[in-house]
């Protein structure tokens, strides 16, 4: 017997809910958090339960103590998958707390959400005794986390680190996730300059394919081995705590082009056997791995696949089918047409596409109402020769379906769509607004679509071959690495996956983590971080000179020059003559360009839309809260040299000069155009005032920055 108060923890062996692997390893974490407190759990599998100071019931909805507990508290839980409820109560003079789902996902919410807020509360017994029923059911059907591997140096770790996966997953179905992307062959976007092609094909990477002698050359045997054992390892416990698996396979080019310091290269095909070993490595990896649930593959011409080729696709889609699994197929769906469709829907598998959500960035929540005019009218040539051979649609007459939901949200359409919002505006600093992150859930489901996908903070780290030993968080100072890489953007974890479930969410969902982590600098850590975090995906929707992400990154951002290419810059699909003023909003329906601004003003007629005078308005306000909180925080803070403190205070204060600079920016090329269109020297003047307080605020960027190392990696 024990002093310490008891708590009972019951579950029938026969609640196939109750006992379902995803339960199981959340009930681990809450008997866990229950100990931490003090606490002596007393596990019990049938009726009465044992005396103890309170009762905790995990069972599924339907059964026969679940429905006596709901009905006894006037509570009806919505029969939908993945919905829980927390209802309190008494039995036999005690306390208890029912945990219910409508399946072992929506349970194992119910148990994890209990878990949280015992982790984080400093006494338990409030966390214990709720005073009223939760009921919760999800707003989005598909939530999920891509994760891409890029780089053999930087990603190779935690890929092959079997400790990384269960924390990592446990984390994401806390938070309310279900799908688990894992995206392999999106280190380059095309096939030329090819220096790491560390799984970029991934299939020689991992197995060999009976009839076929394709091999990655240097890769030892054991390696490829190894590699697949991981794939499937991983695979598996993103099962076993209730993430449906999603490999990307995002490359099916197998030649690289003007690649002399490729690490390795693919022999043993040719463009006759190609499909065929295709069709045939895919069918043999998804019986390899039978927890893959989601196949997302690359159908345009960044593949290596010239657009067009149906025969291909057809193969690889037919191998799919062979492996005799129920798995689900996602088109990336640049330059898709209705015919590659078709071919997709023939297989009988349930077919998704997932257009970007903002181009290749993280915009506001808000769709487009209009596409950008170069994505519109496909004016704009595509590259040189090698890129128009395998963009012959995404370059042409599909161009406008390369960066948002172009016209694929169609009534009665027979496939599903989820929206997938990539990496292109904030990659290493942290993130985490509430209000942004309700905004995504509540959008989700525009136009009947299925939910979102986001890319995970670090994308793109060490991508095109630009990995760096030394780990992926990007810090110079050693104090401020976390113990894995994802551990600082814990918050941007939980108000993704939370409010992608819950766009209505109770604040306490993510104050009580902030709380644990800041004590009472909890509220301005809040209010500075999600001032701040508004600031770059404002940017992005109102200044946007190319939908690229390895070309626009506004985090790191390189400007544009004032007259035309002076100086030069990367930017080239924004219309000409490629300057500040011409740059194109990401939706020109509810933002003016520059020049739009300037003409508005001369001529007295505004269109309604927003200007970038307004947007500088507001990029400053912003900055100015999250400065100012940023100070409350570091006054308030226990300690204020803590490394969580240090992060948080770093990156906002990062964020804030990035927003004062991109306010006297805008600032400045409205001078410009000013003078311009005038005549009047004394615009220029106006101009230089600006732009001096735009290098000011860049250089205050830069001195916080200097925690970080130099040479931050994304690509070349």
């Amino acid at each position: 017997m024990t002093d310490r108060p008891t708590i009972a923890l019951l579950h029938d062996p026969a609640d196939p809910l109750a006992t379902a692997e995803p339960v199981r390893r959340a009930r681990a974490l809450l008997e866990h958090a229950l100990t931490a407190h003090g606490l002596a759990v007393q596990p019990a599998t049938s009726q009465p339960a044992p005396a103890a100071d309170a009762l905790l019931v995990l069972a599924g909805a339907d059964t026969a103590l679940a429905r006596t507990l709901l009905t006894r508290a006037g509570v009806t839980l919505p029969p939908v998958p993945e919905a829980l409820a927390m209802v309190p109560g008494h039995r036999d003079g005690r306390p208890v707390l029912l945990l219910t789902g409508t399946d072992a996902r929506g349970l194992a919410y119910a148990v994890h959400e209990l878990a949280d807020r015992l982790v984080h509360a400093p006494d338990p017994w409030p966390a214990l005794a709720l005073d009223r029923p939760l009921v919760e059911r999800p707003a989005n059907p598909i939530r999920g986390i891509l994760r891409p591997f890029v780089s053999q140096t930087e990603d190779r770790p935690w890929f092959s680190d079997r400790t990384f996966w269960p924390p990592y997953f446990a984390m994401l179905a806390a938070q309310r996730f279900n799908r688990f992307h894992l995206a392999l062959g999106l280190g380059y976007d095309f096939l030329r300059d090819v220096r790491d092609a560390y799984f970029l094909f991934p299939y020689p990477f991992l197995l060999a394919v009976p009839g076929f002698a394709v091999r990655a050359v240097d890769l030892p045997e054991t390696e490829r081995a190894e590699n697949l054992a991981l794939l499937r390892f991983i695979s598996d416990e993103a099962a076993a705590w209730g993430l449906d698996f999603c490999l990307g396979l995002w490359t099916h080019g197998c030649q690289w082009h003007e690649s002399p310091q490729a690490n390795y290269t693919i022999a043993g095909l040719t463009p006759d056997t190609h499909a065929a070993y295709c069709r045939a490595a895919i069918a043999h990896l998804l019986q390899a791995c039978p927890h893959i649930r989601v196949v997302t593959l690359r159908v345009h011409g960044e593949s290596g696949i010239p657009e067009g080729n149906l025969d291909f696709w057809r193969a690889v889609f037919q191998g799919i089918v062979e492996s005799g699994r129920p798995v689900a197929l996602d088109l990336h769906p640049k330059g898709v047409d209705r015919a590659l469709i078709d071919l997709a829907l023939a297989t009988g598998l349930p077919v998704t596409l997932s257009p970007k959500y903002s181009a290749e960035h993280m915009g506001l929540p808000g769709h487009q109402l209009a596409i950008r005019a170069l994505e519109r009218t496909g004016d704009l040539p595509e590259g040189d020769a090698f890129v128009r051979r395998l963009m012959a649609r995404s370059g042409g007459d599909l161009r406008y379906t390369r960066y948002g939901y172009a016209d694929f949200l169609t009534t009665d359409r027979p496939y599903g769509l989820f929206f997938r919002v990539w990496p292109g505006t904030q990659r290493l600093l942290l993130w985490g607004e509430p209000a942004l992150a309700a905004g995504f859930g509540r959008q989700g489901t525009f136009g009947g679509a299925l939910g979102v996908e986001f890319f995970e903070p670090l994308s793109f780290k060490g991508r095109r071959g630009s990995g760096l030993p030394g780990g992926r968080d990007g810090y110079a100072d050693p104090s401020l690495r976390p113990a894995r890489d994802w551990e600082k953007y814990r918050y941007a974890y939980r108000l993704w996956g939370r409010l992608l479930y819950n766009p209505q969410a109770d604040p306490d969902t993510w104050r009580r983590a902030l709380r644990a982590e800041f004590g009472p600098a909890a509220a301005p850590a809040e209010t500075a971080l999600a001032a701040a975090s508004r600031i770059l995906p404002l940017v992005t929707v109102a200044h946007h000179p190319s939908a690229a992400n390895n070309r626009y990154w506004p985090e790191l951002y390189t400007p544009i020059a004032l007259e035309p290419d002076r100086p030069p810059h990367p930017y080239r699909d924004t219309p000409s003559p490629r300057v500040l003023a011409t740059v194109s909003p990401l939706d020109p329906a509810l933002f003016t360009t520059i020049a739009e601004c300037v003409e508005e003003l001369l001529t007295g007629q505004p269109s309604g839309r927003y200007t970038p005078l307004q947007v500088a308005r507001w990029l400053d306000a912003l900055a100015r809260t999250a400065e100012d909180q940023n100070a409350a925080l570091l006054a308030r803070a226990p300690d204020p040299q803590a490394p969580a403190v240090r992060r948080w205070t770093t990156d906002v204060a990062i964020l804030a000069a990035l927003g004062r600079f991109f306010a006297a920016w805008l600032r400045t090329g409205v001078a410009v155009a000013l003078r311009e269109r005038t005549g009047d020297p004394a615009w220029l003047q106006t101009a230089l005032v600006h732009a001096q307080a735009a290098r000011a605020a860049w250089a205050r960027a830069a001195e916080a920055a200097a925690v970080y190392r130099e040479d931050l990696t994304f690509g070349p």
